[in-house]
């Protein structure tokens, strides 16, 4: 519901309540329906105007923009104006016309400007505390709105990215098969057919299940084993039923490309990777592990690149406190370890 909207029938409702209280709730006591009718039709509007005044001009344009002096200033004049409204009203038409015969003290009475003062100030400070506590709470919601809307974006910025570097890469690969008149060109064409169908609909998803994703990154391996051949070995293994664990669409594959760019591709001998998928208490675990050069000593390039920077932001987003992601290097081999708390 519009803020605004809902301020109209917050106030509409509040003064309406006000009115009944000064009516009925008065009236019902004392049995003096048309006293107190007529009582509510000047003291409510009264504490009204004292209202607006301190909320919408006092307190906005004054307090909340640090004009201290201007404020003081303003309330005082302001609450000594409204209290002799309300002390005159009482003074000059209530006691004349039901107490005709009682003993009146002076009209600046301090006991009783005092009461009025209170009277008045009470409503405008009733009002003010619900007034500005509902604008808080708005601004809370709209800051949240605008956490998700930015993570959003952030989210699709991200997913753009990824999209175009693997397709760079593997296009960068069938340019080299048709260099060769490869016979494997028609099959790299295809399964990348089938990948990009997987990014353009699949990825559009806020998550996918784990399998989706596996059956995505088997043709990619795929892919890459046709490029490299026998010198690759390359094994998947699922440990644990994964159907029922979702994940966001294109978040481990990064992962498995990054064993073949800083792995495999540096390497002119046989290379190995490993990809090792469990499930435990709501938790999945991702081991991606990969043969390296043994005087490759430059382990933090791995940590960097597109895909890797781009997994790291998108478990910020998604997953805060809720995942652990390490890289560690040793001697011949790397491993990367994704976990994941189920959502």
């Amino acid at each position: 519901m519009n803020f605004n909207k809902s301020n109209v029938r917050f106030s509409v409702l509040f003064w309406l309540f006000y009115f009944l209280y000064e009516f009925i709730g008065q009236a019902s006591v004392a049995d003096e329906y048309h006293r107190y009718f007529i009582n509510a039709l000047v003291i409510v509007p009264i504490a009204g105007l004292a209202t607006w005044y301190t909320t919408q001009v006092l307190i906005k344009q004054y307090l909340l923009k640090k004009r201290i002096t201007a404020f003081r200033i303003g309330f005082i004049v302001s609450a000594i104006v409204f209290t002799l409204i309300r002390r005159s009203f009482n003074y000059y038409y209530t006691y004349p016309t039901y107490y005709p015969n009682g003993t009146y003290m002076p009209f600046i009475f301090p006991p009783k400007v005092i009461i009025e003062a209170v009277n008045i100030y009470l409503i405008v400070a009733l009002y003010t505390m619900f007034y500005f506590l509902r604008a808080w709470y708005e601004q809370q919601r709209l800051a949240q709105e605008l956490l998700r809307d930015k993570a959003f974006a952030q989210l699709e910025l991200l997913k753009s990215q990824v999209q175009p570097h693997f397709i760079f890469n593997t296009l960068n690969n069938i340019y080299s098969l048709s260099l060769k008149n490869s016979p494997r060109t028609s099959d790299l064409i295809y399964r990348l057919s089938s990948l990009l169908s997987y990014m353009l609909y699949d990825s559009r998803q806020e998550f996918i299940p784990v399998s989706k994703e596996m059956e995505y990154i088997h043709n990619y391996i795929e892919l890459e084993k046709i490029r490299y051949g026998e010198r690759l070995d390359v094994s998947v293994n699922c440990f644990d039923a994964v159907d029922k664990f979702t994940i966001p669409p294109l978040l481990i594959l990064p992962l498995v490309e990054n064993s073949f760019k800083h792995g495999v591709s540096n390497d002119v001998g046989n290379s190995w990777i490993r990809v090792d998928l469990s499930v435990k208490d709501d938790w999945l675990t991702v081991k991606i592990e990969n043969s390296r050069v043994a005087d490759q000593v430059n382990g933090h390039a791995v940590y960097k690149g597109i895909g890797m920077e781009n997994v790291k932001k998108r478990l910020e987003i998604i997953y805060p406190d809720r995942h652990e992601f390490k890289c560690m290097s040793e001697g011949q081999s790397f491993l990367t370890i994704l976990k994941l708390k189920k959502c």
